[in-house]
C-alpha cells in the first residue's frame, strides 16, 4: 500500500481522553481525513493496543490507512497499515524486522538533511516540521517554511512529504503557498467543538487551494 491523500489526521491522547478516542477517530474519518494515526505518548502499551484494535475497523470501513505511532510491535500485532517513528526511534531496518516489508513506515524529520536521509534509508513517507511552535512538541522551536520547496522537490517527488506542526485551518493558505502539498493537522481539529465539521472544512480548504494552484511547469 502507498500512502496517498492530503489530510493526515491524528487521534492524539494528548488532546482527547482515551475514552473519547474512538469517537474522535469516527469524527475525523467522517470529516474526510485521508490518513489516520493513533498517537498515545505516555500511555500503557496494552491500552494503546486496545484502542488500535477498535479504531482499525473504522479505518477499514472508510478505506483510510491506519497508522500506529511509535510502537512497531503494536502495529504488527493489530495489523495496521503503517507505523510512524521519530527521529530517535531507531533504524528502518529494525522496524522492518518487526513489521515486515509490506507495512508503510514513516519517519519524523526536522531539517532538509534529515528528510533526505529518510528518503535514502527507504522510508515510505516523512513528516516535516514542526513548521510552527506547537504544544504537541513543547520546547521545540518551529523550523519555519523556507525549506519546504527544496524538500518537496528533492524528497516529495519520490515519497509523500507531510508538513506538520502548528498547522491550522487558518494558516493553510500560507502553508500551501510556501510549497506544501500534504499536511498533518492535530489540535485544530481535536479541540474543535465539532471535530467532523472542522476536518471537513480543512479538507475542502486543501482541495480548493490545490485546485487553484498553477501547474508545476508554469
Amino acid at each position: 500500500m502507498k500512502l496517498t491523500g492530503q489530510l493526515y489526521a491524528i487521534v492524539d491522547l494528548g488532546y482527547v481522553k482515551p475514552e473519547s478516542a474512538v469517537a474522535a477517530a469516527t469524527a475525523l474519518l467522517a470529516g474526510g481525513a485521508d490518513i489516520l494515526q493513533l498517537r498515545a505518548k505516555g500511555h500503557a502499551e496494552r491500552e494503546i493496543e486496545e484502542l488500535a484494535k477498535r479504531i482499525l475497523p473504522l479505518c477499514r470501513e472508510a478505506g483510510v490507512p491506519f497508522v500506529v505511532n511509535d510502537y512497531p510491535e503494536i502495529a504488527a500485532q493489530v495489523g495496521s497499515d503503517g507505523v510512524h517513528i521519530g527521529q530517535d526511534d531507531g533504524s528502518l531496518a529494525a522496524v522492518r524486522a518487526i513489521v515486515g516489508e509490506q507495512m508503510i513506515v514513516g519517519r519524523s524529520t526536522h531539517s532538509p538533511e534529515q528528510a533526505k536521509a529518510a528518503l535514502e534509508e527507504g522510508f515510505d513517507y516523512i513528516g516535516f516540521g514542526p513548521l510552527f511552535p506547537t504544544p504537541t512538541k513543547l520546547g521545540r522551536p518551529g523550523i519555519g517554511m523556507e525549506n519546504i520547496p527544496s524538500v518537496q522537490t528533492e524528497v516529495g517527488s519520490k515519497i509523500p512529504v507531510f508538513c506538520i506542526g502548528g498547522i491550522k485551518r487558518a494558516n493553510l493558505p500560507e502553508v500551501l503557498a510556501a510549497g506544501a502539498s500534504n499536511v498533518v493537522i492535530v489540535s485544530d481539529l481535536l479541540c474543535a467543538s465539532e471535530i467532523a465539521v472542522a476536518a471537513n472544512e480543512a479538507k475542502h480548504r486543501l482541495l480548493a487551494i490545490e485546485a487553484a494552484r498553477p501547474p508545476a511547469d508554469l
